[in-house]
Parts: C-alpha cells; structure tokens; sequence
C-alpha cells in the first residue's frame, strides 16, 4: 500500500509552493484569508525574511532553529520542513512544520496552559499541619 501525500484543498505541497500567494490566499479559511489580505504586520514581515533564509541554508545542508514571539503568524506552504520555536508565555516550544499544518496559526502548536498537578502537602502532612512550610 503506497502513502497518500497530504494535499490541501485538493492540491499538494509542491503544487501550493509553485502557486502564486494571491491563489493561494484564495484557499484559505475566512479569518486567515482576511489577516493574509490586509498584509503582514512588521513582526511577521521579519519572521518571513527569516523563514526564507533558513530556508536557504537548509538547502546547504545547515539546520536553523527559529526562534519568535509571532504567534498570530500563519503557516505557509514554504515554512513546511521548518522548525520554529514559539514562544508560550514561558518558553519557546519548538515545532516541526510539517504539511497538514499549513493554514493554521503558529500559536495553535504552542500551548499557553499546561495541566496543574499538586503535591501532598507538606510530607504527608497531617490536617494540623498542612500549611506549616518544609524550611
């Protein structure tokens, strides 16, 4: 059984690469259609020129993190193969652009939230002593 390539809106990345930005804006869902349309901000304008020259030293054979803080940036069909480390608030997560993410944001992959887990109070602490501190 041969791999189904992934496709978007029915084209495949190759195709999405070669097409110009304004068809493919077309493909888009409402809400990044209208972010493309109304141009990139200065911050994304900067991550973008940063994309493209790690993608040129990718094809040297360099691999190049990015790093940002542009969370509201839309993952383009040439940001595929990239890794981008996102900041959440806290740290940069670092993401792997792989093809089904084209069209969504980058924020999405960089969660801002994570899942709270308490400990036992004190060491094993009785009811008495449950907020007296270790040390």
């Amino acid at each position: 059984m041969a791999l189904r390539e992934f496709t978007f809106r029915g084209y495949t990345n190759s195709q999405l690469m070669q097409m110009p930005m304004d068809e493919f804006i077309k493909l888009l869902p409402a809400r990044q259609r209208r972010s493309l349309l109304r141009g990139l901000t200065p911050e994304q304008r900067a991550l973008f020129a940063r994309i493209r020259k790690a993608k040129t030293s990718a094809a040297k054979g360099k691999k190049i993190v990015i790093r940002t803080h542009c969370r509201d940036m839309i993952i383009l069909p040439e940001m595929v193969g990239l890794t981008i480390s996102v900041h959440n608030g806290k740290e940069f997560v670092p993401i792997e652009i792989i093809p089904e993410m084209v069209g969504k944001y980058l924020g999405e992959y960089a969660i801002t939230c994570g899942k709270v887990t308490h400990g036992a109070p004190g060491l094993k602490a009785t009811r008495s002593s449950m907020f007296v501190p270790l040390k």
